[in-house]
């Protein structure tokens, strides 16, 4: 890349990432509270940290996030019992603070950071939307030329994601997010406890789908994979453990 690129990634400047949470929400298929998911946050954030950035918290609305119950490593389902980055990252009242008084997204300063990390989890397919400025916000660091990341539902973002020319982001790149196999399975496991009926799906849309009809060349690397992957300054992750790739990705980019 050409050193008098104003746009490219320059590792030089100090290592500062916006982590990205959504609000807390309720599904409209099944009137469930959803969130964001604790491992998406906290993988990423442990492999940053221990790079030496400077990660601060957002949200769309700012204040107190709620994460999805089973990603929980204390959730009685013992769904994630073994994740335990996020259960040290939990017992942190410090730590825990961050997600209890996230920012604004519009506090965002564009200029202030290198790359934007958008979280998934369930709440992401029902509170992110193209009127909410997080996609605005995303498609800004991407062509400033900072590190435009997203993970699992997060990838949401890229549904609304327009770039200056009205042309979607996502259109012509390489990219991951959760996959219509992984739906099948949360849709069979609630099928399965009688949860929801079987003509109604656990997600309003899909991913995969979406990213497809915007023209994105959409792959994944199979059921429950960890799996990101990088085009240019974009960077996408498959599903919930995903997180440490996605960072090591989001590293890499940043050239340390």
């Amino acid at each position: 890349m050409s050193l008098k690129n104003p746009n490219r990634v320059r590792a030089s400047q100090p290592k500062r990432i916006a982590i990205v949470l959504a609000n807390p929400s309720v599904s409209t298929t099944t009137g469930w509270p959803v969130g964001f998911w604790w491992s998406e946050l906290t993988h990423p954030y442990f492999a940053f940290t221990e790079q030496g950035y400077e990660v601060t918290l957002f949200s769309p609305a700012g204040g107190r996030c709620e994460a999805d119950a089973l990603s929980d490593p204390r959730d009685p389902s013992g769904y994630s019992k073994t994740d335990l980055i996020s259960l040290g990252f939990i017992a942190s009242p410090d730590l825990l603070a961050l997600v209890d008084n996230t920012r604004p997204l519009r506090e965002i300063d564009i200029d202030h950071f290198d790359a934007i990390v958008v979280a998934g989890g369930q709440s992401p397919m029902f509170s992110f939307g193209p009127d909410d400025g997080l996609a605005a916000t995303f498609a800004a660091f991407y062509e400033a030329g900072k590190v435009a990341a997203a993970l699992c539902h997060g990838v949401a973002v890229l549904k609304y994601a327009q770039l200056s020319n009205g042309q979607p982001l996502a259109k012509g790149k390489t990219v991951t997010g959760f996959a219509n196999v992984e739906e099948d399975f949360a849709d069979q496991a609630v099928w399965s406890m009688k949860l929801l009926p079987e003509d109604k799906h656990v997600m309003p849309w899909r991913i995969e789908d979406a990213l497809k009809q915007l023209g994105a060349n959409y792959i994944q690397a199979g059921l429950w994979r960890s799996f990101a992957i990088r085009d240019g300054n974009l960077i996408t992750g498959q599903q919930n453990f995903s997180g440490l790739e996605t960072a090591r990705l989001v590293i890499e980019a940043l050239g340390a």
